[in-house]
């Protein structure tokens, strides 16, 4: 069914169900997963470009994206699922869109991804990663909706 599941990962409650649930349907499916984190370094953009160029911001991004990847990697393992790991920066580019070329550029057939269920005043102040995934991928989106993060 599915040969390669795309798993975007990250502190929250949601992305853990998230993991969860890709685990479960890779083990069944037979499937590999490739879990993504996105450090995005844009917050580190209001003391101008050049700090973004840093290599200890890189070093030290590259070591909080490791951080949540291996958490990661004891929930896939503990499903005994086959999986690679990817920490990508972000210097301004859309989160969704980052995850999109990702999907594209690992071919994967299959985003499974947190959410948050934000509505109303708070979708329009935060946005939505999953909703922009949504919209520039080609292949099935698994939405797991954990309101209480």
């Amino acid at each position: 069914m599915y040969k390669k599941i795309l798993v975007p990962v990250d502190d929250s409650k949601a992305s853990l169900k998230a993991l969860k649930e890709a685990c479960a349907l890779a083990k069944q499916c037979g499937s590999s997963l490739h879990a993504i984190h996105v450090v995005d370094l844009a917050q580190f953009s209001w003391s101008g470009t050049g700090y973004l160029q840093s290599s200890e911001v890189h070093e030290a991004s590259k070591e909080v994206g490791s951080k949540i990847l291996q958490r990661a990697i004891e929930v896939i393992e503990s499903y005994g699922v086959a999986h690679e790991m990817e920490v990508l920066e972000n210097a301004g580019e859309k989160v969704a869109s980052i995850i999109a070329k990702s999907v594209k550029r690992n071919e994967c057939d299959l985003v499974v991804m947190g959410t948050h269920g934000f509505s109303g005043v708070m979708h329009l102040l935060m946005g939505s990663v999953a909703e922009g995934v949504l919209r520039q991928v080609d292949v099935p989106v698994m939405l797991i909706r954990k309101a209480d993060d």
